[in-house]
């Protein structure tokens, strides 16, 4: 496994690196800049100091009268201990000293071997070995006043001296870069902890993995979701949300747009002012219906962005028609079951009474009413499902009471698309729900039901003795959660409303104190699966 290293000691160790890399590139530039200069002054001393002693009037005329060397030594001595120079040799034409800072060589041919190109006029510097050591030495020639060269004057510096310089200025920059890599790790570490404080105390790897992990959640979910900045530019869209943008004919890539250019009327900028969130709100996009979430981010009491979730409601829609389909059915099953138990007591209690011939005949009422029910509607529809749903009905009206007639002109000649086929049935169910539940209080329950196919379109009428819908419930039926029944109820017409509208079908109500017709039509055509059966 490849080892981690600490935010503290990734930066700690960066910062030493530039400053020790600065330090040292830094060292070696004035360390060379440095030795030339103290070269180049120490050089330059060594002129200065040769060229006086060459303009010396005690040196030109000793040289002249080639003779008073001790007056050329005393003045050389003085100085030579004036300027610090390791030596000062005056020779005459012939390379004879005339001085030296050890009084038995003079006398003796100058030593070194650099100094023929004075003899002939020249000044120059040069590092050489002499009886001294190695030196740097000035060498200048020495004019009479008529500008004849009579001798030359040369100075010498020792090396060591020089060395001692520029080891002397090398230590300085050492003590310098130490220092400044000692204060590159303080504030490389209290950078380190102060990056690691406003990180929440999380390292470099940690907040890889926590981003990497929370991107995965994000694409991954089904809901729609977007994020906004301050600035109510798009910061955040997940998979879900791209490919409903998309199906709304929306291609563009929303990172870093304004919401309000890319999905105007979203009423983000409501959210970003109140602070408050907005909780399953309808919106149309494009003519796609979506229900979203807004809630504000909200850090350290201010408002910072908003993150919005969203799904497309028609597949809520579907999930909401599944449930309720299934509700229906199981609903007519529980009818059936409990009417096949009620006739099961009653048989049970007329065996016990031993009443035999009153049994046949109740046997054979149950029968005949039963084969009647289920002939009438299996020769007028020919949908089985429908059919099935129809007899559960018809069970759950008897056990409520209600006396339930199919129409003698129903007729369904064509089976039922599939992927209509919950569409009719929530239709249907939840007419006769509402008009079983309405005849509750009346003394006459009769409701009837009929279905069929004319001029082209397939016709829902279902009609019921009960008191009927007053004008101002008449408005409000077919909202959501409306109901007269009490809480949690008020979906069933919303959503056969929803249906209808599905199937591009229309519906009317015809309501009195006698009675309520609802009328349903829709298109033919929409419902055929293809098969007809005309047996």
């Amino acid at each position: 496994m490849k080892r981690k290293f600490k935010l503290s000691t990734i930066i700690t160790l960066f910062g030493c690196m530039v400053v020790l890399i600065s330090l040292l590139v830094t060292d070696i530039l004035i360390t060379t800049t440095t030795s030339d200069r103290i070269r180049s002054n120490q050089e330059e001393k060594a002129q200065i100091v040769s060229r006086t002693v060459a303009e010396s009037t005690i040196v030109k005329e000793s040289l002249i009268k080639k003779e008073n060397t001790t007056a050329v030594q005393a003045y050389t001595n003085e100085v030579q201990s004036i300027t610090e120079m390791m030596f000062i040799v005056v020779i005459d034409i012939n390379g004879i000293r005339y001085s030296h800072p050890n009084p038995e060589r003079i006398g003796e041919p100058f030593v070194g071997g650099d100094e023929k190109a004075v003899l002939k006029g020249e000044e120059y510097v040069s590092i050489s070995e002499g009886t001294l050591g190695d030196s740097l030495r000035a060498f200048t020639p020495i004019y009479d006043n008529s500008g004849n060269q009579i001798g030359a004057v040369v100075v010498g510096i020792s090396l060591d001296i020089v060395d001692f310089a520029l080891h002397q200025n090398h230590r300085n920059i050492i003590r310098g870069s130490l220092l400044g890599i000692i204060v590159g790790i303080i504030g490389a570490l209290l950078l380190a902890t102060y990056i690691k404080r406003m990180l929440f105390g999380l390292e470099p790897y940690q907040i890889s993995k926590l981003l990497e992990e929370r991107s995965t959640m994000l694409q991954c979910v089904h809901e729609g979701i977007l994020a906004v900045d301050e600035y109510q530019k798009i910061t955040l869209v997940n998979k879900s949300a791209r490919r409903l943008f998309e199906k709304a004919g929306l291609h563009d890539d929303p990172i870093g747009m304004k919401i309000t250019d890319y999905l105007p009327n979203t009423k983000l900028g409501h959210v970003m002012e109140t602070g408050k969130s907005e909780l399953d709100e309808e919106h149309v996009l494009n003519g796609i219906a979506i229900l979203t979430n807004r809630e504000p981010l909200i850090v350290n009491n201010k408002v910072v962005g908003v993150i919005v979730t969203f799904r497309d409601k028609t597949r809520l829609n579907e999930l909401a028609r599944q449930l309720t389909g299934v509700r229906t059915y199981v609903e007519a099953l529980r009818a059936q079951s409990h009417e096949f138990m009620n006739r099961l007591h009653v048989i049970l209690g007329m065996v016990q009474m031993e009443a035999y011939d009153e049994l046949v005949v109740f046997i054979r009422k149950i029968v005949d009413l039963r084969n009647q029910d289920t002939e009438l509607i299996t020769k007028s529809i020919k949908d089985p499902v429908l059919a099935g749903f129809l007899m559960g009905k018809m069970s759950y009206a008897r056990e409520r009471n209600v006396l339930f007639t199919i129409s003698r002109d129903t007729s369904i000649k064509h089976e039922l698309r599939v992927e209509t086929s919950q569409e009719i049935i929530t239709i249907i169910g939840n007419l006769i729900d509402n008009a079983i539940e309405a005849l509750a209080s009346s003394e006459i329950k009769e409701l009837s039901v009929e279905l069929k196919e004319q001029n082209g379109k397939f016709k829902i009428t279902i009609s019921d003795s009960g008191p009927g819908i007053t004008e101002e419930n008449k408005k409000k039926i077919f909202e959501k959660g409306f109901s007269t029944k009490g809480d949690n109820r008020g979906f069933g017409l919303y959503l056969m409303k929803q249906s209808i509208e599905r199937l591009n079908g229309y519906y009317k109500i015809n309501t009195s104190e006698k009675g309520t017709t609802f009328e349903v039509e829709i298109d033919a055509d929409l419902m055929k699966d293809g098969v007809e059966n005309d047996n």
